[in-house]
């Protein structure tokens, strides 16, 4: 059995969506398909989510939001038109955003959720329903009923352990399934959806519960490359990661899959396939769990922005016992994750995802540190990036470090952290935001030209 799943590019028009249900079609081991909301036609378009989201907001502001309903509405309408399902699905979905409207919004970040699940929930009734009417036995899926129950964290949840028992008997259901990707249900019964991008999350949470022989991971691209194409000219292809090599370039910036999407799979052993929904006979990027290291130490360079650096100063801090416990509980106060955690003998610095650690919770974290741990200075540093180097070959490679850091240096770029993990994988540097273009592509030429 394979797990399927496919983005909003390759459900962005009936044109996209015929093509996805031919692959689907196919091969009878594709039984089980995650859909997306429907994402842009072309550069100028509007996904169907953004919609969405720019309908919430209205209601919330104005109590009413008659003009942005009508835009998702038009948005299904023309694909249901095309595709010439029949006309009652797209007063369904109608009927479906009114009553998420009705919901109230007493809680805005539920109402939020309820909204923005909204675009896979009914891309995977249309899809459902073109299926049945070329004589296939295909039925939409409901994640409450599926089993699909999530922790209580609007925006930001992650997958409960019971729903992997009560989602295993999907496995045994016939037919086609159309599973929308992105969302599930609170313990209380809310909707409640993963970050974004987290349709790769549904497809590999349904790929782990069934024993899937195979979670295929439909986009836009071929494969996955070294390098951005966007910052690097034809990189090279990659035709097989690991889970290891995969986990660290997503969470530095890899946008083919969302950085938590491979734990799942990562779990039961399950290869992941990354495939393009354009060029479906092209054998795309495994990732798996070993492979033989035969292409070089180095497989791919990432680099992501949006992280600042706590820098905390105190004196023998070496000889204070709990000291670091201590920082890391103001943080947690603060309901603040931490990325890293680079130090020195009398100094420590905590990097943050910006975006958690504004001016005022700036402030306040300051002021605790100060009074509560005594420190010497602190400060924050802002507007970074960390770029990576990954590879299984790093292991036992000598003088990768200079490589990389002569790399830097040849281009003009000040390396503000270096932190390299206990695996070997990967290497990390730290730098400012604005050079972050510039050191992917001194470091691809390094280890890639």
């Amino acid at each position: 059995m394979k797990v399927a799943k496919f983005g909003g590019t390759s459900l962005a028009s009936a044109e996209q969506i015929k093509k996805v249900c031919d692959i689907v079609t196919a091969d009878p081991d594709r039984r089980l398909i995650v859909v997306s909301a429907p994402g842009k036609r072309s550069k100028e378009d509007i996904k169907v989510t953004d919609l969405l989201i720019n309908l919430a907001n209205k209601f919330i502001a104005d109590g009413s939001a008659e003009e942005e309903l009508k835009a998702v509405v038009a948005r299904y309408n023309d694909i249901a038109e095309e595709l010439g399902v029949p006309g009652e699905v797209v007063s369904v979905i109608e009927e479906d955003l009114r009553q998420r409207l009705a919901a109230g919004t007493a809680n805005p970040d539920k109402f939020m959720d309820s909204l923005k699940a909204a675009g896979e929930d009914n891309c995977a009734k249309v899809v459902a329903r073109y299926l049945s009417s070329k004589g296939y036995d295909a039925k939409y899926i409901n994640p409450k009923d599926a089993g699909m129950i999530l922790s209580d964290e609007f925006g930001n949840a992650r997958v409960l352990p019971e729903s992997y028992d009560k989602l295993k008997a999907l496995g045994e259901l016939p037919g086609i399934l159309i599973f929308p990707g992105f969302f599930g249900y609170s313990e209380a019964g809310d909707v409640v959806t993963f970050p974004r991008g987290g349709s790769d999350i549904t497809g590999s949470i349904l790929a782990a519960a069934v024993n899937a022989d195979v979670y295929e991971n439909f986009t836009d691209v071929d494969s996955v490359y070294a390098a951005n194409p966007n910052l690097i000219e034809n990189p090279k292809a990659i035709p097989v990661f690991t889970y290891r090599e995969m986990r660290e370039l997503s969470y530095a910036g890899f946008s083919v899959l969302h950085e938590e999407t491979l734990e799942p799979v990562y779990r039961k052993g399950i290869p992941v396939n990354i495939k393009n929904t354009n060029n479906p006979s092209a054998p795309g990027t495994l990732i798996v769990p070993k492979r033989e290291v035969n292409n070089g130490p180095v497989v791919g360079i990432a680099c992501d922005k949006g992280f600042c650096s706590l820098y905390i100063s105190k004196y023998m801090m070496n000889r204070e016992i709990g000291f670091g416990r201590k920082v890391l509980q103001i943080l947690e106060d603060e309901s603040i994750s931490y990325e890293h955690t680079p130090s020195g003998i009398d100094n420590i610095s905590v990097i943050l995802r910006e975006k958690q650690f504004d001016i005022a919770t700036e402030e306040r974290v300051t002021k605790r540190l100060k009074e509560e741990l005594e420190v010497d200075d602190v400060f924050v540093g802002r507007n970074k990036a960390l770029v990576m180097v990954v590879g299984e070959g790093m292991t036992h490679t000598i003088g990768l470090a200079v490589r990389a850091t002569g790399a830097l240096a040849k281009s003009g770029i000040n390396i503000e952290m270096i932190n390299q993990g206990s695996s070997e994988v990967s290497m990390m540097f730290g730098i400012d935001e604005a050079d972050n273009v510039k050191a992917v592509k001194a470091l691809y030429d390094e280890f890639f030209s």
